[in-house]
């Protein structure tokens, strides 16, 4: 997405949640017809997103510190604040734990790199595995996807309004995009406009080109209540494209994009709760 993206507005800390996954309520307002999922899976493939919440006690936020690697510790003490202390913290330290229980090592013992574009990938002795992930976060909430073989992107914003929505749509959706946006009534522009922000930065986020991918190049679907989809990639429509949108609510009042590069045989996207992804992730503080 831009190299200067708009500013949301004031910080909004999400409810209080048991624990360290996201479970909750659906949202209210111009956003309440979204349902929030605490966690979702993709059960025909090998990708799984998984939600995490990043506002935990000192204590354990102490404990997770622990798994990082110099170079993270690095990265902490150059934040300013403590909040995004915290959040870089456990968002790390989680993505180590995701991984570690997939590679079967310790948390402390997943090296990771950067593509050349500044995606996070895993070090070149993890190449073998197949292993491909992505992270975002906004707030306090956090996701994860992970896929082996593919491409996965993966975006999440919280839904607040913005002033100057339909200039930005203007200026960073494509064509079709931003006729499909400005013909929404009024009271469905607030998600629609999330729905493409975050579908765009998903989809940008898996190719891992950063933003020498033209943003007008490809266009998703945005209007709420129409299945999320990639419509267009170049000159290519519909499935050709090669790549599955999916949209779900992590949270209340957040909204977030996944994309991954598609198998010959179709995904399902199964939501489970956050209790069973708890234990089917097996990590350990």
């Amino acid at each position: 997405m831009p190299a200067s993206p708009p500013v949301w507005g004031a910080e909004s800390r999400p409810p209080s949640l048991p624990g360290d996954l996201v479970s909750g309520p659906t949202a209210r307002g111009p956003f309440a017809s979204l349902t929030a999922h605490p966690a979702a899976r993709f059960t025909a493939g090998s990708t799984e997103i998984l939600v995490a919440c990043l506002d935990l006690a000192p204590d354990a936020v102490h404990n997770l510190a622990a798994s990082l690697s110099d170079s993270e510790r690095q990265r902490v003490n150059r934040l300013a604040f403590h909040r995004d202390r915290r959040r870089f913290i456990v968002a790390r330290a989680r993505l180590r734990q995701f991984l570690a229980a997939r590679l079967g090592i310790r948390a402390e013992s997943v090296e990771l790199a950067s593509g050349s574009h500044g995606k996070p990938e895993l070090a070149q002795r993890f190449a073998g595995t197949g292993w491909r992930f992505n992270l975002s976060h906004s707030d306090d909430i956090a996701v994860y996807a992970f896929s082996r073989g593919c491409r996965v992107g993966i975006d999440v914003e919280a839904l607040r309004a913005i002033h100057d929505a339909d200039d930005i749509a203007a200026s960073f959706f494509s064509r079709h995009e931003n006729d499909v946006y400005r013909a929404l009534v009024s009271h469905d522009k607030p998600l629609g406009f999330f729905n493409c922000w975050t579908r765009k930065e998903a989809f940008i986020k898996a190719l891992g080109d950063g933003l020498s991918h033209s943003l007008d190049s490809f266009d998703v679907s945005l209007a709420p209540g129409e299945p999320a989809k990639i419509l267009r990639v170049g000159k290519t429509c519909g499935d050709g494209t090669g790549w599955r949108l999916d949209s779900f609510s992590p949270a209340p009042g957040y909204i977030a994009a996944v994309v991954t590069e598609c198998h010959r045989h179709r995904q399902r996207l199964d939501f489970q709760t956050a209790r069973e992804t708890f234990h089917s992730t097996a990590f350990q503080d």
